[in-house]
């Protein structure tokens, strides 16, 4: 059996705590251990020991396969933020002013996101009807491939 890559448990249980990115993690790996590893190294060690995932789904706000052209596209860093905001994480203050303008225009406004992946412009902002109870035009079915774990 190979020996493992990993060369303190506590320390890499730390970096988590301290909310470090995975990039940041695969170059201090490689400066502090000479050891070159990839991002996914350090979440299959998070999901091994139980600890809190680094990202959230709602499948709720963001119920579409998103294009890769669409995926950071205002209304979907949105939508991901205000997922975290009810999810009760903390959101920087600049990010927190974002989200709250965001979703005070749609409210204001009576819309709701819509997202079509056949368009170039992927998201838009459409009149809420009775049944959109929610920030976005939900489809008849859910096509993300990452669904929320619970």
């Amino acid at each position: 059996m190979p020996s493992s890559k990993i060369q303190n448990e506590q320390e890499l249980i730390r970096w988590f705590e301290e909310r470090r990115s995975y990039q940041w993690m695969v170059q201090e790996y490689k400066r502090k251990y000479d050891i070159d590893v990839v991002p996914s190294f350090f979440g299959n060690f998070r999901r091994r020991r139980g600890l809190e995932r680094r990202t959230l789904r709602n499948d709720d706000l963001l119920p579409w396969l998103l294009k890769d052209e669409h995926r950071w596209l205002f209304p979907a860093q949105m939508l991901r933020a205000e997922a975290r905001r009810r999810a009760g994480k903390t959101l920087k203050p600049d990010e927190e002013k974002r989200v709250k303008n965001f979703v005070d225009r749609l409210k204001r406004d009576g819309l709701v996101v819509h997202y079509d992946i056949e368009t170039k412009e992927g998201f838009f902002y459409v009149p809420a009807r009775k049944q959109d109870t929610d920030l976005v035009r939900k489809p008849e079915r859910k096509t993300t491939t990452r669904p929320r774990v619970d």
